[in-house]
Formats: C-alpha cells, structure tokens, sequence
C-alpha cells in the first residue's frame, strides 16, 4: 500500500485497474470504483458506455470481476460487489470525469458559503491548468467563475426537473 493511502484507497485503486484492464477493447468505461463501510463492506464498480448501460452489461463485468477478485484476493475481509451505472446526476470526483463532462451542468456543493452561496449551479469549463480549480462557463469569458477545489465538498451532474 503506498504510504498515506487508506487501504479503502488502495483497494478502489486496485480494482479500477483490474475493472480496467478486463473492460479493454469494449465499449464499457469503468466511471469510479468505491469500497466502503456501511452495515457491510460494499465494493462498488460504476460503468457506463455512450448508448447507455443495461443490466447485461452490469451482469457480465460482476461474473468476470467477481472472478478475478477472487483470484487476486486485493479486498480485505467479506463484501458485496455492485456493478451499475453512476446514473444522470453522478458525482464527479477524478480529474478526468471533469475533461469528459466539460460542456454540462453541474451542481457543486460548498463546505462554507461563497457570496452568500453553498449551491452553485453552472455549465462546467474544466479545471484549471494545475487542477487546483473548477472552472463554470460565464456569458463572457471574462463572466466566467472559478472555484477553489478545496473548498468543494461535492460536484454531480444537474438534471433540470
């Protein structure tokens, strides 16, 4: 385990690689991988695919998952793996997820209030060159509004009802 990292860390890691390496040469893309401790330990893998995911898709990746899981024995102790999708309004976490959502709204979450604000809605740009900001569409380019990463609790897709 690689010093500083939580062995829930270290497990979601592990798995997304190994969820990586078996959805290969598919249409599948493993979105986030998350072990956590609720009544029992869940592992869950979220994939998704550009015409949507099925419960097929869900069903083959946990057999061959399921598998490889158990020959590399990388997850401490009993759990339950849940493979599906991240739904509309997932949560972004990665660098990455905010590259392949740029262009959409989103609804990002403060730990103190900015402007009187704790919700800010906005269309994402990106992040900032060095990551360290989110970066939301404004009219103008100079309109536009940036946020510090650290002071974000959460960013999920919006879904206007």
């Amino acid at each position: 385990m690689a010093k500083g990292k939580s062995v829930s860390a270290a497990v979601e890691d592990r798995v997304e690689e190994i969820a990586r390496r078996l959805t290969a040469g598919s249409e599948l893309e493993v979105v986030d991988v998350e072990f956590v401790k609720e009544h029992e330990q869940y592992l869950r893998v979220f994939i998704d695919k550009e015409s949507g995911i099925g419960i097929d898709d869900c069903q083959a990746l946990s057999e061959k998952l399921d598998e490889e899981l158990d020959r590399e024995d990388c997850v401490p102790g009993a759990y339950i793996l849940e493979v599906s999708s991240p739904g509309l309004d997932r949560v972004l976490r990665k660098d990455r997820d905010y590259v392949r959502e740029a262009g959409k709204a989103v609804e990002i979450s403060l730990y103190e209030p900015i402007d009187g604000e704790k919700t800010i809605v906005g269309k994402l740009v990106g992040l900032s060159e060095d990551g360290s900001q989110l970066l939301l569409e404004g009219e103008t380019p100079e309109t536009g509004r940036s946020i510090e990463r650290k002071k974000i609790a959460r960013v999920r897709l919006y879904i206007e009802i």
